[in-house]
């Protein structure tokens, strides 16, 4: 991987998409972050910039459900970096109720947030990987994609995460650009932290491998498809579960 490759975040101001960020730049790329929360993307910047040069990461304000925020965020990544190689499709949100209790601005929110955000930015920057003949795109889809108690919103929109990433990993291979997702399961973010204790102790006790999942462990799987070494490997989901998917019920 050349040093001068540039990954775009979604989402990077705290959780899974921090740690993807700090662990892209450990690697070596030059990276983006893209947030809505401007004060928590200004304190997510300080902190990469203490451990990297100030020079390769850049921060971005953004709603991501909005075309106009992205081509803004995006023209001035490309005028600090010049081009996006790898495009890291993180940001989410979870508004969870029984179905019957599900409010169609809630449905809006979370299918626009999770899924029509991904359409947007994977048509925005898939131009410029044409142009140079190479791209990884990286989604992140959930285990929740299966079915979830109280979900239907999100499970709806992580199931077209995944119906997204094959269909743009069809269309774009011949072009060098691959498209993959990874799915995690319960991951240690400030939301699980906010779980009463005896909820904690019921959801570790649910995966298989006995511990909640890390952004560094969601890191590693997104660290192998934004690399140039995973060129034969398109259109795939990964679990980053612990082993939840196979058996275990949803939240």
């Amino acid at each position: 991987m050349s040093g001068q490759d540039v990954a775009l975040v979604t989402g990077a101001a705290r959780g899974i998409g921090l740690g993807i960020a700090r662990r892209l730049l450990d690697t070596g790329y030059n990276v983006a972050l893209l947030d809505l929360d401007a004060s928590a993307l200004d304190v997510a910047l300080e902190e990469l910039r203490r451990a990297h040069s100030a020079e390769r990461v850049v921060a971005a304000q953004a709603n991501i459900t909005r075309p106009g925020d992205i081509a803004q965020a995006l023209k001035e990544v490309t005028e600090k970096f010049g081009h996006v190689d790898v495009l890291v499709n993180n940001a989410g949100i979870v508004r969870d109720r029984r179905f019957m209790k599900l409010e169609e601005a809630d449905w809006d929110a979370v299918i626009d947030t999770n899924l029509k955000s991904q359409f947007l930015t994977c048509q925005a920057i898939i131009p410029g990987m044409i142009e140079r003949g190479y791209g990884r795109i990286v989604n992140i889809s959930s285990r929740a994609w299966l079915g979830g108690f109280g979900q239907a919103n999100y499970s709806a929109a992580k199931g077209g995460v995944v119906s997204l990433t094959r269909s743009l990993a069809i269309e774009f291979a011949a072009q060098g650009i691959t498209v993959n997702a990874v799915a995690p399961g319960i991951v240690d973010t400030p939301m699980f932290r906010g779980f009463k204790p005896e909820v904690q102790e019921r959801l570790q006790e649910s995966v298989p491998v006995q511990r909640i999942g890390t952004a560094d462990d969601v890191a590693e799987a997104v660290l192998f498809f934004a690399s140039r070494q995973s060129a034969y490997i398109t259109g795939q989901l990964l679990y980053v579960c612990g082993g939840r998917s196979l058996s275990s019920p949803s939240v």
